[in-house]
């Protein structure tokens, strides 16, 4: 079982506050600061996510846990996908977009690699959990 001492916001808080020093190694698993504009608000949206790499492209996963609706940050950055993500002290510009389906299939390993849960969350729902591409602007 995951531990969830270290979650959501204040993961984000204490992430940034300290470089990534805490924070970036969650679970086994490395963690980066998603941050994205929300679509109706206009207000800067964080969320800390797990991340995998495809050269120097970053990978994170919609998966909510397996939930039957996407997560609010995957909509925010289809909504505007120039956003900026902080991995440990380093805060860079990308673009997100989401892999095509012979993309997700080779690089749906890498992230099941990260955290096996994915597949056990993509098995629990019909929707297709996006698997999102962050490239360097």
């Amino acid at each position: 079982m995951p531990d969830f001492s270290l979650f959501g916001d204040e993961h984000v808080r204490k992430y940034e506050a300290s470089n990534g020093q805490t924070g970036h190694e969650w679970n086994d698993a490395k963690i980066l600061i998603l941050r994205t504009k929300g679509r109706s608000t206009g207000e800067q949206r964080k969320a800390p996510l797990i991340y995998g790499r495809d050269g120097d492209d970053y990978l994170v996963v919609a998966s909510k846990g397996g939930a039957p609706d996407d997560p609010g940050w995957y909509k925010n950055l289809v909504a505007q996908p120039d956003i900026e993500i902080q991995v440990l002290g380093d805060v860079l510009s990308v673009r997100a977009r989401t892999a095509s389906a012979q993309e997700k299939a080779r690089l749906w390993p890498v992230m099941t690699k990260e955290w096996p849960p994915y597949d056990k969350y993509q098995s629990s729902t019909t929707r297709d959990i996006p698997l999102v591409i962050l490239t360097k602007r």
